[in-house]
């Protein structure tokens, strides 16, 4: 299924399931595709909404830089909630997709029945490493648009129309701005799984703060998994989230 946004930018979604809805949010440059080992574990008892971020797999790639901003990736999860007839749904990700289901919740708390944030972090106080990331990405850019063999390896094989599409989403909806998501912690009322894999040091640090900063959180850290953690340990982390949404209230 798809939902327009205008122009240029119509995004791919699906869904799985019934009951309680579930939105999911990739990791950059990767599609919904990577939640495929979720499904048949958590779709009987929820409603899975599975999407495409603008420039990756099979939403549309549009020109315009300004595009890929992620509030418009915010703008994008609220369509999609609104296209289904949804008002609240718990709303979670993986790295990237983490990264904005806290986004999404900063601008739309009412929205948001539980977080579930994978393998992500909450992005930078300070400007240093804020700079720092951002840099990191504008290259990773640059070495997918200029087809570098190691940085095409590191997207999911196949499964984007448009590689120009997924190089303009690592330039612009990778970057971060300001601190406010990371400001925004302690007022995160919603229930919350911080899920970690043992083996991601780059973000074991981030998913620690997250889980002592946001109220009530609970933190999982999954043996034999790195930074994709669905996919290193997907029985492990179904059993997990499984548990984490039965324990939700109504």
């Amino acid at each position: 299924m798809r939902v327009n946004r205008g122009p240029g930018a119509a995004i791919h979604y699906e869904t799985h399931g019934e009951g309680p809805a579930v939105l999911l949010s990739h990791g950059f440059g990767l599609t919904a595709r990577m939640w495929a080992g979720q499904v048949e574990a958590l779709a009987p008892a929820n409603r899975l909404i599975l999407w495409d971020l603008r420039g990756h797999g099979r939403s549309d790639s549009p020109e315009d830089p300004a595009l890929y901003d992620p509030e418009a990736c915010v703008a994008d999860m609220v369509a999609l909630l609104d296209a289904e007839g949804i008002e609240r749904a718990v709303v979670g990700g993986l790295s990237l997709g983490g990264y904005l289901s806290l986004a999404f919740h900063l601008r739309h708390p009412d929205r948001v029945r539980a977080l579930m944030l994978f393998d992500c972090g909450p992005g930078f106080r300070r400007d240093e490493p804020r700079e720092a990331w951002n840099e990191r990405t504008r290259k990773r850019s640059g070495r997918i648009a200029a087809g570098d063999a190691r940085a095409l390896a590191e997207l999911e094989p196949g499964g984007h129309r448009d590689l120009a599409g997924v190089a303009r989403a690592a330039r612009w909806t990778m970057l971060h701005h300001d601190g406010s998501a990371l400001e925004s912690l302690p007022s995160v009322r919603a229930p919350t799984l911080v899920l970690i894999g043992e083996h991601d040091a780059p973000f074991r640090g981030a998913a620690d703060y997250m889980a002592r900063k946001i109220p009530n959180a609970e933190q999982v850290v999954l043996p034999e998994a790195g930074h994709t953690a669905n996919l290193d340990n997907p029985a492990a982390f179904n059993a997990a989230v499984s548990a984490f949404l039965a324990r939700l209230p109504a």
